[in-house]
Parts: C-alpha cells; sequence; structure tokens
C-alpha cells in the first residue's frame, strides 16, 4: 500500500512477547505493523508519535484479548479504525470470523485494503455505525477499544450482540469505577453483572483489562423508543451545534 512517494516511518521491530501470541503468523503481524507505521500514519488513523510503540500500545495491546473468545467465535468490532482490535485478533485468532465495524469511508477503504494485502479472508469490513447496522450484522461476541465511556459504548454495541451474547470491551486502568459508576445503565441495556478481566500479563508490562458483560434480557419496546427519542434529540443537538460553528466559523 503506497501514498504518494511520501517515506514511510520505520516499523519497530517486533518484541519478544509478540511470537508468543502470534507464534507462525507473527511474519503477518509485522506486516500489519508496517502498513499502520505507513499509510496508517498517512491517512490519520495512527499519530506519528505512535509508530515506535505500535506494538506494546496497539497491535500487541489488542492481540491478548484473544483469549477472551471461544474456538471459532463469530465477533463485531465497533468503531474499527485502524484494525484494532479486529486485525489484530483476526492474524492471531485465523478460527475467529471477524467483522469490523466503521462510519468513515476513507477509514473502510483503507481497512479493506489491508485485509486484502495480508489475505484475511475471515474478516468482512462494514460501513456504517454500529445503531445503522443493527439487523444486518450480529455476533455473539462484540468488542471495542477506546471508543467511548462504558454506557455509551454499550448502547452502540448491545444491539449488535446475540442473544445471550457478550460484551468485552476493552478499558484501561478506568475499568473498574466505569463499571461500578455506569452499573444501573449497563442493567437497564439488559446486561448482566461485569466481570473485569485482565490479559497479556505475561507479555505485557501492564497486562490489557476488559469489561466483560453478558446480554441476560432485551430492554422492552418502550425502553427502546424511549432511547430512539434521545438519541435523536441529541444528533439534532449535535448538527445545530455543529452548523452554528460552521456560520461563526465563516
Amino acid at each position: 500500500m503506497k501514498h504518494d512517494g511520501e517515506t514511510p516511518l520505520t516499523a519497530p521491530a517486533a518484541p519478544s512477547g509478540a511470537a508468543v501470541v502470534f507464534g507462525d503468523r507473527l511474519g503477518l503481524a509485522e506486516r500489519f505493523v508496517a502498513i499502520l507505521a505507513d499509510t496508517g500514519v498517512t491517512h490519520g488513523l495512527i499519530g506519528p508519535r505512535e509508530v515506535p510503540r505500535l506494538w506494546e500500545r496497539h497491535v500487541l495491546n489488542c492481540a491478548v484479548i484473544e483469549d477472551a473468545f471461544p474456538e471459532n467465535a463469530s465477533l463485531v468490532d465497533v468503531g474499527s479504525g485502524a484494525g484494532l482490535p479486529g486485525v489484530a485478533l483476526a492474524i492471531s485468532r485465523p478460527d475467529l470470523r471477524v467483522h469490523l465495524v466503521e462510519p468513515m469511508l476513507r477509514r473502510t477503504t483503507w481497512l479493506e485494503g489491508v485485509v486484502e494485502e495480508l489475505g484475511l479472508e475471515s474478516v468482512t469490513v462494514h460501513r456504517g455505525r454500529a445503531e445503522e447496522l443493527a439487523g444486518s450484522v450480529s455476533a455473539p461476541w462484540v468488542t471495542a477499544r477506546a471508543v467511548a465511556r462504558l454506557d455509551k459504548l454499550a448502547r452502540w454495541c448491545v444491539p449488535l450482540l446475540e442473544d445471550g451474547g457478550t460484551l468485552v470491551a476493552m478499558k484501561g486502568r478506568s475499568a473498574a469505577d466505569e463499571l461500578a459508576e455506569d452499573a444501573a445503565s449497563l442493567a437497564r441495556l439488559g446486561l448482566g453483572v461485569g466481570v473485569v478481566t485482565e490479559h497479556g500479563g505475561s507479555v505485557l508490562e501492564e497486562p490489557v483489562l476488559t469489561v466483560d458483560l453478558r446480554l441476560e434480557a432485551r430492554p422492552s419496546g418502550r425502553q427502546r423508543a424511549g432511547r430512539s427519542r434521545r438519541s435523536a434529540r441529541a444528533r439534532r443537538g449535535t448538527a445545530a451545534g455543529s452548523s452554528g460553528s460552521a456560520a461563526t466559523g465563516g
């Protein structure tokens, strides 16, 4: 994937832990890191300052949550962006069927190129917001990384979960606090008591935390309608604010 003659930044060498996680697919993971350091940067998906820590902070950081999913699982990665965690998981676990959900055209075009270049036949790219794809894309497992606070993220992800499915939300050190603070909102969405799980402690200096939430019951029609009205009002408010900013910005 070339990019108008610009010189790509040098991709960092794989740390020792990468071989443990990726095994005989380490070469494929190295190609993904090289793409991220090249067109991932020029397309604005990865900041240039992130290149030296692409492994520990991004690719390896995402791949270690592979132990959250059973063999041959199907999962949706909401707000996939640079393919994190979805592409990293597809590389480390070729048995997984991965759906990448991303609303921005330039990002989905980039993701489609990456999937083709890496030969990831088990990965499908979907353009659209999660709430727009409800009913057409679903899986027993949904995951996301650094997309939104837990309660908001859950509102986007629950419609893509199959009955009894599990949301695996990648979170930082605030995982337990968010889970406690958003417990009531999560319960209203039909999610059970969440569990904070550590991943990758043997290969990373700091383990990755996920909040795992099982969908136990879907909200009633009245609850869904109320949320839809609130979401519509929020979107109208955002649009009005954007129009005002554009007008004053001249």
